[in-house]
């Protein structure tokens, strides 16, 4: 056998979920071999903060919009400080909001940048997958 062969990693496509993400879809991908790593905003504390991704650390990180959106009073972190490290790293977001509310998400969100993406429900499963 070749050693280069094998000593060789096969990596699993890897998605960074904030906590409330749909354990269903999470189960399902988690099930078809995906790895699913939780990850936090500044004040859940779910999982590894993350501003603190790094490149090829994950593929994709999703979650509820309402976990990137700050809303203590006078608070100056916006949501794009919260996704720097995604943005920075190319990682996409894929955050899930009503369908009746993506205008108001998208507003709400801010200049986030190209690579934060905010879906209904039905679509959110699809999206994720584009990003795999």
């Amino acid at each position: 056998m070749d050693r280069n062969v094998a000593a060789q990693v096969i990596l699993m496509p890897r998605i960074g979920y904030f906590e409330g993400t749909d354990p269903l879809v999470l189960a399902k991908l988690a099930a078809e071999g995906i790895e699913t790593i939780p990850v936090a905003n500044t004040w859940d504390g779910h999982g590894k903060y993350v501003n603190h991704l790094t490149k090829g650390e994950v593929d994709v990180v999703v979650g509820p919009l309402h976990k990137v959106i700050p809303v203590r009073p006078g608070e100056r972190v916006k949501a794009s400080d919260l996704l720097f490290a995604c943005n920075n790293f190319d990682i996409p977001v894929v955050l899930v909001a009503p369908a009746s509310h993506l205008e108001k998400a998208r507003k709400a969100l801010g200049d986030v940048g190209a690579n934060v993406h905010v879906v209904a429900p039905e679509n959110f499963e699809a999206q994720i997958r584009k990003h795999l």
